[in-house]
């Protein structure tokens, strides 16, 4: 090989390795400024709600904010353990809590965002004074939403239920009125409430959504108390990351006058903002 060949050819050598190099750390740099955000699949409402917090982030923190949407509840802790993305907002606490334990897995809460207050419903009954001695009331028989109903139930003075975080029907400690409370998929809740055998439902916003059902007609909306704070939403980040600024600034970027107007504008009630209700 000629002299002048065998230049050429270290220099572009050296041209590949050079670029191999710079991608490398070019891939293992993090941009601070642009901030990914698992969100599930929602209505134009909540992408509004978003688009808003971005335009925030933008303009008085300089971060950019992107919305990485995922169709099932498994996918956005694994994504932001996996670090696809850098924060998720979806879950409730009773949610995250199972979930680190069963994927040993170290998520943390970095700031409160809103609630959806859990509905007892009934297409016989007008008031709860209405239901009859030994009427039948469904409630959702997972572990989150059964504990959720039960004490709804006992926020409205039904029944007496002790003073857990895992309530089921088992726990009920006085029943004045002799009810059946029976707990069902959660997703059958709403048929439940078509059953003449039902007085009423206890039924998650979704489904009442899904089925028709105006959220404005139920008879009992679950309050704000230390049994519901467990069930306020919020902006989740690895532990390791939770103190970084850009993160905090997502954060203070959500929980603005702004975003209150918006999720009562377009939610009327069925989601309420609790970044400021004092636990």
């Amino acid at each position: 090989m000629s002299a002048k060949k065998t230049i050429i050819g270290i220099v572009a050598v050296a041209a590949i390795a050079g670029i191999g190099y710079l991608s490398f750390f070019n891939h293992g740099s993090k941009d601070d400024t642009v901030v990914k955000v698992g969100v599930m699949n929602g209505d134009k409402a909540e992408d509004q709600i978003w688009a808003s917090v971005a335009k925030t982030a933008k303009d008085k923190y300089g971060i950019t904010v992107k919305t990485v949407k995922f169709s099932d509840y498994s996918q956005p802790n694994k994504a932001l353990s996996d670090h696809d993305v850098d924060l998720n907002a979806f879950q409730n606490y009773p949610f995250l809590e199972n979930w680190n334990k069963a994927h040993k897995s170290n998520i943390v809460s970095i700031g409160d965002t809103w609630t959806t207050p859990l509905r007892l419903y009934s297409n016989k009954y007008k008031s709860l004074k209405d239901i009859p001695d030994g009427s039948q009331i469904a409630v959702p028989n997972d572990v989150t939403n059964e504990n959720r109903g039960i004490h709804l139930l006992a926020e409205a003075g039904l029944i007496k239920v002790k003073d857990t975080s895992t309530a089921t029907t088992q726990d009920i400690t006085s029943n004045p009125k002799n009810l059946k409370i029976v707990a069902v998929d959660a997703s059958q809740t709403a048929t439940s409430l078509k059953d003449p055998k039902f007085a009423g439902a206890v039924i998650n916003t979704n489904f009442a959504k899904s089925a028709g059902i105006d959220f404005n007609s139920a008879i009992y909306v679950e309050g704000l108390n230390k049994n519901t704070t467990q069930f306020f939403n919020f902006v989740a980040a690895n532990k390791s990351d939770k103190d970084k600024k850009a993160y905090k600034d997502v954060v203070k970027a959500l929980q603005t006058e702004k975003t209150k107007e918006l999720v009562k504008k377009n939610y009327n009630g069925a989601e309420i903002t609790v970044w400021d209700y004092k636990k």
